[in-house]
């Protein structure tokens, strides 16, 4: 999550000299080479015909036009409003994840939405100049779906491949989905700073090659609807990590929001537990045991 919310730092700082696709090609790259390698060197069993279309859906609408529409609308949008807008996707996974993979609703997991959705709010409107409904918002809200769409996707691909395989295999799908931005990747490096290749090169190998592989980790090991209520966090880290890399102050409202925000997330992890004590032997009464080591001898007796 941390490493998903310097994302949206690394994009801003990046955005003004790459292009979206361009960008986008340049992270999954990236990613692909140090994912590749890795999987070598580990020599990882990749998904095969059974996962495919797991894959090819996750790397499409996550790794590929996800991270297209995100660069566009972050473009159009404020940092503030584009993160609000995007994490909308959590609820759209916690109910796609209740009515396709039979997670279910929990109520404790949809009051942690919506108590987190509140603090994503909050924290919009502290660090935004309010939004209008305009292309940039719309890119936002499509990033939002397909980033659901992606995780749905990718869900049951885990149960039989590792986390490192899947992404790989999502990453390089997504990379081949941007192919076409080859010639602009290469008009863009041309003009680009070195501090705008840096966060490109940045976004390859942290949010996307470490993040996504260990998001895949911890999405093997629990519901696809804790996952993504956890992911809350990522608008509350951007927005101290705005304020510590871009010198952006918080507002007292979005330090609000941020709490609000673990909050949720503490409510929707929380777990009933029975207040009945542990199953175990019961009691013994000392008469009856009296009697009974006393049985023995007596048969005998007899």
């Amino acid at each position: 999550m941390v490493a998903w919310a310097s994302a949206f730092v690394a994009i801003r700082s990046a955005g003004g000299d790459l292009a979206p696709g361009p960008l986008t090609l340049m992270r999954l790259g990236v990613a692909a080479l140090i994912l590749g390698a890795v999987c070598a060197v580990r020599r990882e069993r990749l998904p095969g015909r059974r996962e495919l279309r797991g894959v090819l859906v996750c790397g499409i609408a996550w790794f590929g036009i996800y991270n297209l529409t995100l660069n566009a609308g972050e473009r159009r949008v404020d940092a503030g409003t584009a993160a609000m807008l995007v994490y909308v996707a959590p609820i759209i996974i916690a109910l796609l994840a209740g009515w396709l993979l039979g997670e279910g609703f929990p109520r404790a997991l949809l009051l942690g939405c919506a108590v987190s959705f509140t603090g994503v709010l909050l924290i919009a409107v502290a660090t935004s100049d309010g939004f209008r409904f305009g292309s940039g918002v719309l890119l936002c809200v499509i990033s939002a779906v397909l980033y659901a769409v992606g995780v749905i996707a990718q869900k049951p691909v885990l149960a039989s491949r590792s986390s490192l395989a899947v992404t790989f295999s999502a990453c390089v799908v997504g990379l081949v989905v941007c192919l076409p931005f080859v010639p602009q990747l290469v008009a863009d490096l041309g003009s680009a700073s070195a501090g705008a290749i840096a966060w490109s090169v940045y976004l390859g190998a942290v949010p996307t090659a470490l993040a996504f592989t260990t998001w895949a980790y911890a999405l093997s090991r629990v519901t696809a609807g804790r996952m993504a209520n956890a992911s809350y966090l990522v608008p509350a880290i951007a927005v101290l990590m705005g304020w510590a890399i871009l010198g952006e102050t918080p507002a007292a409202l979005a330090i609000v929001g941020g709490v609000v925000v673990l909050a949720g997330v503490a409510v929707a992890q929380h777990r009933r537990t029975s207040r009945r004590p542990p199953a175990g032997p019961a009691p013994v009464d000392p008469a009856q045991a009296a009697r009974s080591s006393a049985s023995p001898a007596s048969t005998r007796a007899r």
